[in-house]
């Protein structure tokens, strides 16, 4: 069964049922209820049309659960609509499910994890590690968002920032592991900018375009993470690149700098270079400063630090990490890096494995595994 096709369907199946009156959490409960069924039903027969047949069912199980709830009187008008047999629409509503669900009733952080667990596809634990929070934690804000939208009309939608926010974390999971997702966010995002004419929305799209770029070289042959400074130049996608510049500098001439775009100047600092030797680190870490004072971000903090390593040397960097709380995700893993430039192989070595133990994924433990290995062989030569 096709699981991505799944997937792709679910974000205009829920738009429907909420388009036609269904609250949000009682349209996503019968959406999952629908996803279930097709998981049993389709391995034996998939339908003709996948999209058609989970709207059918979808809408059934929504009314069934509208019949056997206490605000049925509500709903009476809803029950003679079921969508008539044939192809659904094939009109794209995922984009506006996005604002939607950032409605004005939610605080952002709110409407933002709502919004990834319920039409981006992510679990609650992706979103929590996103947001640097426990699991838990994380489940009952989305609980909480999930009680305050159901009932309400969903005719007043979010704001463009929540949503670019959204977008921005889908991508960024998309692109630590399923491709597929990686390119619906570089799609939803190329429709908002048609839409709206406003710097973040143009600069968050060349930020992506400017990552996506690198995606084929991201990886060896046999799936180990391959760092960017080893990666081959030459397997980077120059048309994206070149994309993802000429829509950054239109952004940045309108003088109107915001976080995404200063993001996407650092990746095209990183693009530009011929090889990593010639990376211009020192207007990188300026730009991480411009990205600092934007958002205050701590895992920005961690990142500056990498790039002072490679502009200053690496005890600058180790200076700046210092003053950093060791408890964040990579520090560890940047600490093993510094210290290996700084010559300190067996700190290194150490801290490598420690951080190998802390990853997040397979991929990122088996890279730092591997790093820890590396440097141990080297000492005992």
């Amino acid at each position: 069964m096709d699981e991505a096709l799944l997937r792709s369907l679910t974000p205009s199946v829920l738009a429907i049922l909420v388009r036609r009156g269904a609250d949000f959490a009682a349209a996503e409960d019968a959406v999952q209820e629908a996803l279930v069924e097709a998981v049993r039903v389709w391995p034996a027969e998939q339908p003709r049309d996948p999209k058609g047949w989970l709207v059918t069912v979808a809408w059934r199980k929504f009314l069934d659960g509208a019949r056997a709830d206490t605000a049925r009187r509500r709903r009476e008008g809803l029950v003679d609509e079921e969508p008539a047999p044939g192809p659904a629409p094939a009109v794209d509503d995922t984009l506006q499910l996005y604002f939607l669900c950032a409605h004005p009733s939610l605080t952002p952080s709110s409407a933002v994890a709502l919004t990834l667990r319920a039409v981006g596809g992510l679990t609650t634990r992706q979103i929590a590690q996103a947001y640097l929070v426990p699991e838990a934690t994380m489940a009952q804000r989305i609980s909480r968002a999930k009680r305050t939208v159901s009932g309400v009309r969903f005719d007043r939608p979010g704001d463009v920032a929540t949503v670019l926010r959204v977008l921005y974390l889908v991508f960024n999971e998309g692109y630590s592991g399923d491709v597929d997702l990686a390119a619906e966010a570089i799609r939803l995002t190329r429709q908002l900018a048609a839409q709206v004419d406003h710097p973040e929305v143009a600069g968050l799209l060349a930020l992506m375009l400017l990552h996506h770029a690198r995606r084929a070289a991201r990886t060896a042959p046999d799936g180990s993470l391959v760092p960017l400074a080893e990666q081959d130049r030459g397997r980077w996608d120059t048309g994206s690149i070149a994309e993802g510049v000429a829509i950054l500098q239109a952004a940045l001439a309108r003088d109107r700098l915001g976080e995404f775009q200063a993001q996407a100047a650092i990746a095209a600092l990183h693009a530009d270079a011929p090889t990593a030797e010639e990376t211009d680190w020192v207007q990188i870490v300026e730009w991480y400063d411009e990205l600092a004072r934007l958002t205050d971000s701590p895992v920005v903090r961690l990142n500056r630090a990498v790039a002072v390593g490679e502009a200053d040397g690496p005890r600058a960097g180790l200076a700046a990490l210092a003053a950093l709380d060791d408890a964040l995700p990579r520090h560890t893993a940047v600490a093993a890096y510094l210290h290996e430039r700084d010559g300190d192989l067996t700190t290194a070595a150490r801290l490598y494995a420690e951080a190998a133990r802390k990853a997040p994924d397979l991929a990122e433990r088996d890279h730092l595994t591997r790093q820890a290995a590396r440097l141990n062989a080297r000492r005992s030569r």
